[in-house]
């Protein structure tokens, strides 16, 4: 699966849109998924401010299926608000389908258009009240830009490396003392949903730099021989692989599989490089929760080109070649006084 789901936006809710922005006189379009395709249930006229007008919604969102709501802004009103509600109680299915369509959806109408977004899990967050707040938040001032994070943490890194060649050990434990991201409820969800598979499926996950959050990039149904196709090649990501194969004595794992392009800045490798661990040790906590099927590899398999990525590349990732593996230790073991393969000394170090 591509970026987005692939469900497209319907002739007849482009033309609902394009005349609720010319006009100016609606204040929310309601849009569902339906029949594969995203198309306009409802639409209500504007009354008085926005925060007065989210009491009419009420009456049109459902406990258990997800939407979109486009909001009319009050300044200026040529600008938008895209609420995604999915309520908590949505199938997982539903939930993931939603959070990979919205991208679509927002670039089909016009990404300029929708300068606010709004996450909502229940009615409550869509109230005046809930608005607000979110103004408030959005209007709070920032301890840093992205730019200025982004080189206080490089700085950081440079400090602890320091001007030798012993900054490889010092950036690792850097690595190893960050914080873990904060997780959207999709992704959550998405990584969730593997547990009850007995089939196989991907889950890829990306990191919006901007907030230090894992945002769910899309999900599919993949075999091991479409993986490669399945995973973004011009930029890094996380996967999540529920891989059923006859090696596993559970029917399958479920493979984390982090691959970082060479092409890929050098703060995107720091981040995603400095996140890896406690992601997989999230995820490792999700499956726990929901009782997985498959285990999760206690092996992690790295590509810095996912063409590469074939169930022999897993294998090999995971050390599933155990006949020959298997030969060489009994070999050792019946013959005690053969000498194990001594690894290569490393290069002098440099001062």
């Amino acid at each position: 699966m591509a970026a987005t789901s692939g469900i497209g936006v319907s002739p007849e809710l482009t033309k609902a849109f394009s005349d609720a922005v010319e006009t100016k006189n609606t204040r929310f379009i309601k849009v569902i998924i339906r029949d594969e395709s995203l198309v306009s249930i409802a639409s209500l006229p504007v009354a008085k401010s926005l925060s007065e007008d989210l009491v009419q919604l009420q009456e049109y969102l459902e406990d258990k299926e997800p939407c979109y709501i486009l909001a009319r802004l009050d300044d200026p009103p040529s600008e938008w608000l895209m609420i995604s509600y999915v309520p908590d109680f949505a199938n997982v299915r539903d939930k993931m389908l939603y959070a990979s369509t919205r991208g679509s959806l927002a670039k089909s109408l016009g990404s300029t258009v929708f300068t606010d977004s709004l996450f909502a899990t229940s009615k409550a967050d869509v109230t005046s009240e809930a608005y607000e707040a979110h103004k408030r938040h959005q209007a709070a001032p920032k301890p840093l830009s992205a730019r200025e994070q982004e080189m206080e943490n490089i700085k950081a890194v440079e400090r602890e490396a320091g001007n030798s060649y012993e900054g490889s050990s010092a950036r690792k434990n850097h690595i190893g003392q960050r914080v873990g991201l904060s997780w959207s409820s999709e992704a959550e969800d998405a990584v969730k949903g593997l547990s009850s598979l007995d089939d196989s499926r991907i889950v890829i996950l990306k990191i919006e730099p901007s907030t230090e959050t894992l945002e769910l990039h899309s999900f599919a149904d993949v075999t091991v021989d479409n993986l490669s196709s399945s995973i973004p090649s011009d930029e890094p990501s996380f996967a999540f692989y529920a891989w059923s194969n006859s090696y596993s004595q559970a029917g399958g794992d479920i493979v984390f599989i982090y691959s970082c392009p060479t092409t890929s800045p050098v703060r995107y490798r720091m981040l995603y490089s400095s996140a890896a661990m406690s992601t997989y040790l999230a995820v490792k906590d999700f499956l726990a929760e929901t009782g997985s099927t498959f285990p999760l590899a206690t092996k992690r398999v790295e590509t810095s080109d996912p063409m590469e990525l074939d169930e022999a590349f897993i294998k090999a990732g995971l050390n599933l070649d155990g006949p020959a593996s298997t030969v060489a230790n009994n070999a050792r073991q019946d013959d005690p006084a053969k000498p194990s393969f001594a690894k290569p000394r490393g290069p002098a170090r440099r001062r």
